[in-house]
């Protein structure tokens, strides 16, 4: 019998959040069972969001005192020889993950195809713990917000911009987001707020709000949600923002394999993707009529 599960994911809070659907079926699975997350120290309080979660720890403090927890069962979301190596010491006595960087400790193991980028990251989640013969209906991505905050943006028309990626080889200009943002704001009838974590610092016009660097994560949620739109570049705000149900216009490559918005784009309905082999092809033009067909809707 399944009494405790852990489920750990422990790298940036974009991918974390597109495990939600599979930590979900595993709940549905196992209703009564304790359902413990491991995550980036970065990542708990985010975590901390997720309805079906009864538990949420830092991996790097929980991994050498496995055996203390005595889990049933667990799935390892991001395959790390570390996390393979742990759960087989620890004796959990199922442990279910992808078939490499020590896949031979797994009891339940799964080739990995995910960078073929043939399906999005939440289906190749959702395949992962369906080896256990599991499955969900319900493929939302949920977080609890606080509706308390960011109550001065209430009734207020606002366009949010996250102009920052980790990665470089995704990033469109930062001068081309700024170009847009001052353009959205001097010729739409809406507020623009600028958010992000960065070490740069941006020119900004005087009548952007800047919320760059001012956010927690469960925060960032928040503000997303007062938002009508968010436009970004791939990157974790893109998926925090369609978790709250902000619709996204989001800025892709699609000459990189594996990496293209099939596999990462915003998930469900109600986003745009403007996605060419060259993001230097993206004219700020073409995502600022983007962003009037979006609002028209």
């Amino acid at each position: 019998m399944v009494k405790k599960i852990l489920v750990i994911r422990n790298d940036r809070f974009g991918e974390f959040l597109l495990n939600i659907p599979a930590i979900r079926a595993l709940k549905e699975a196992y209703p009564q069972a304790e359902l413990t997350l491991a995550v980036n120290s970065a990542v708990c309080e985010l975590a901390n969001t997720v309805k079906c979660a009864d538990q949420v720890v830092d991996w790097d403090g929980i991994r050498k005192r496995l055996s203390k927890y005595k889990f049933d069962l667990v799935v390892v979301l991001n395959p790390t020889k570390v996390a393979h190596q742990s759960i087989f010491l620890a004796g959990i006595p199922m442990r279910v993950g992808y078939n490499r960087k020590f896949g031979f400790l797994l009891t339940h193991k799964l080739k990995d195809t995910k960078h073929i980028g043939n399906r999005h990251e939440v289906d190749a989640n959702l395949e992962l713990v369906g080896l256990l013969g599991i499955k969900t209906f319900d493929k939302t991505i949920v977080v609890k917000v606080d509706d308390n905050l960011y109550k001065y943006f209430i009734n207020q028309k606002i366009v949010i911009i996250h102009p920052f990626t980790s990665d470089p080889v995704k990033q469109w200009p930062i001068e081309r987001f700024n170009q847009l943002a001052g353009r959205v704001r001097s010729e739409l009838d809406v507020k623009v707020v600028m958010v992000g974590l960065s070490h740069s610092l941006l020119q900004l016009d005087a009548n952007i709000i800047n919320m760059i660097n001012q956010t927690s994560l469960p925060e960032l949620a928040a503000l997303l949600k007062r938002g009508c739109l968010l436009v970004t570049g791939d990157s974790g705000p893109m998926h925090l923002a369609a978790a709250v149900g902000t619709s996204v216009i989001a800025l892709f490559r699609n000459d990189l394999f594996g990496k293209t918005a099939k596999r990462w784009g915003p998930w469900g309905s109600g986003h745009a993707v403007i996605e060419k082999s060259s993001l230097g092809d993206i004219t700020v033009d073409e995502v600022f009529n983007k962003i009037k067909e979006v609002l028209n809707r």
